[in-house]
């Protein structure tokens, strides 16, 4: 009978959730790895640890499915560490198989990774000979209930001792509790009356499935629709106002701050998604369906802690009865947005000239929109650049979004997030990362990783030769902007090193190296090194130094 390690029940386990690994090999995960291999798992190597866990949380945010990181204990562990952070954060479901301190005590140059964990808000399950599947299965069990990053330690000193034999329970169903009596049948009754309804969605309803029901809501109430960034086009149809927040249009906006009840599906309303306070009308009645088991925002009137696509078709039969909406009246309000939409304002398209003579970034975003494949899937890091693709590029689904960084404000994931999409990225779609120059230079390391798992990807990187975000908020205050500069560098050349395609975009005429490339068959990496202007600033930017201005003042008045 072949013996099974610590390791190897740990990756036995491991192999009935997930396929994919992503990490650096060290001695602290070394077994874990041959076991994985052996067992059929995945493994896409990184050149950095924190990529591990940061192209799990992109397989994840692509595809739905679990994907682990791995690294080995001590400094490989510490340095998957804002990685880990923004998957707390962003409430992604990860797992991080790590080395550990041996079970007989911490060595000289050992770390508490447990407490450093704890401090980030992940739980760590440090798996014995005696329970290393019951201890695993707990883990990822937690991490997709809870909808949180894991770590699972192995100690050093039984990484490589026979592990017990064990007999694992059968996992229990998530259970879901509907608030059929209380909250559901009020929201029924609210929408039914609503003259100006607004149905707004976050990921939460696209995570759920609830796209047909909420699209079937939207027409029987004549409702207008808008989604989060990470819900766009979720419910696009008649009435679709796009993204709500900084993203969206002033005229969308407008529209939005009208309606008389708004039913909040899944999203957890962001300070970014609620502009900083003005999305909402004062008066407007908001209700909120969410997964969570509180309210998320104090604009909340009406919650109901429910499953959103559930929620959604019990709320659709309720409206069968005697609280059937006057669908007369609702389709007004959708006329009337449709005239405004069609007259008002979208968004500022870019000049042809720009005071330094670079890109302005809006008409490059334009350009590239009509450029890139149709069937794309983006992928974007944090930073000042950020909104250019949901405002100005067409994202087929909302799971064609992946936003990394956002939820811990964070840059510098992009490149690593992007490994992660592209080993999830099916039925052919090209793999698009945005990422700007401060960012692309600190995951560098693994531009040679995404050259070696994307099947076709195109990296845009917007070089304005500086940390844009600090340039508009504190640069144009007057504090000193040498911090803030970056020699320009040529990542087209860097690029070609490591076996990519690629060109200096420095007019829009120099996209054409990009569609000869697509027209090509689009196999391998291109790297689009776009040298925009830092003169334009974003309007999500704008409204959020505003913010800050206003609440500054406040508290000083």
């Amino acid at each position: 009978m072949t013996l099974i390690t610590v390791s190897g029940r740990v990756a036995q386990v491991l192999s009935t959730y997930l396929s994919d690994v992503f990490g650096v090999m060290g001695n602290g995960n070394v077994y874990f790895l041959d076991a994985a291999e052996k067992l059929g798992l995945r493994f896409s190597p990184v050149r950095h640890e924190g990529a591990a866990i940061a192209a799990a949380d992109a397989y994840y945010r692509t595809s739905g499915r679990l994907a682990a990181g791995t690294t080995t204990y001590g400094p490989g562990y510490t340095n998957a560490l804002t990685a880990l952070a923004e998957a707390v954060q962003a409430q992604i479901p990860v797992v991080l198989v790590t080395g550990d301190a041996p079970s007989s005590g911490a060595r000289s140059q050992d770390v508490d990774q447990a407490a450093i964990a704890a401090g980030l808000g992940a739980a760590t399950f440090t798996v014995s000979r005696d329970a290393a599947g019951a201890i695993t299965q707990q883990a990822v069990e937690y991490a997709l209930t809870k909808r949180t990053a894991v770590v699972i330690a192995i100690p050093y000193d039984l990484a490589a001792l026979e592990a017990a034999d064990e007999e694992l329970p059968v996992p229990s169903a998530a259970k879901v509790t509907d608030d059929v009596d209380g909250g559901l049948g009020q929201a029924a009754r609210l929408l039914a009356g609503a003259k100006r309804p607004l149905i707004l969605a976050g990921r939460g309803a696209h995570l759920a499935g609830a796209g047909p029901e909420l699209r079937e809501l939207a027409d029987r109430l004549g409702a207008l629709t808008a989604g989060t960034a990470l819900a766009l086009n979720l419910l696009e149809g008649e009435g679709y106002l796009g993204v709500a927040g900084g993203f969206g249009t002033d005229t969308a906006a407008g529209l939005m701050g009208e309606a008389d009840v708004v039913l909040v599906a899944g999203a957890s309303l962001s300070p970014f998604t609620m502009r900083f306070g003005h999305l909402i009308g004062p008066d407007s009645t908001v209700i909120q369906i969410d997964a969570a088991l509180q309210p998320t925002h104090s604009r909340v009137d009406t919650f109901v802690s429910a499953d959103v696509k559930s929620a959604a078709g019990r709320i659709l039969r309720m409206l069968d009865g005697p609280a059937s909406p006057d669908a007369s009246r609702a389709g007004a309000w959708r006329a009337e947005a449709r005239k405004r939409l069609a007259e008002g304002p979208a968004h500022h398209p870019g000049s042809d000239e720009t005071p330094d003579g670079r890109l302005d970034p809006r008409s490059l975003a334009t350009a590239l929109d009509a450029v890139l494949p149709e069937r794309r899937t983006v992928v974007q890091d944090g930073g000042h650049f950020v909104g250019w693709a949901p405002m100005y590029w067409r994202i087929p689904r909302p799971q064609d979004l992946v936003m990394v960084g956002t939820a811990y404000q964070a840059i510098g994931l992009g490149l690593a997030s992007a490994v992660g999409a592209a080993r999830a990225v099916e039925d052919g779609r090209t793999l698009v990362l945005a990422s700007g120059d401060g960012g692309f230079l600190m995951g560098l390391s693994d531009l040679e990783s995404l050259i070696g798992a994307a099947r076709s990807a195109v990296v845009v990187i917007y070089n304005d030769a500086a940390y844009g975000a600090e340039i508009h908020q504190y640069g144009s205050q007057g504090l000193t902007e040498k911090p803030m500069l970056i020699p320009e560098v040529d990542f087209s050349g860097i690029a070609r090193a490591l076996g990519a395609e690629s060109a200096i975009i420095r007019s829009l005429a120099d996209l054409s190296a990009l569609e000869e490339w697509i027209d090509a068959g689009a196999r391998g990496t291109f790297v689009a090194d776009c040298r925009i202007t830092s003169s334009v600033r974003a309007p999500w930017l704008s409204e959020w130094m505003k913010a800050k201005e206003e609440a500054k003042a406040a508290v000083a008045g």
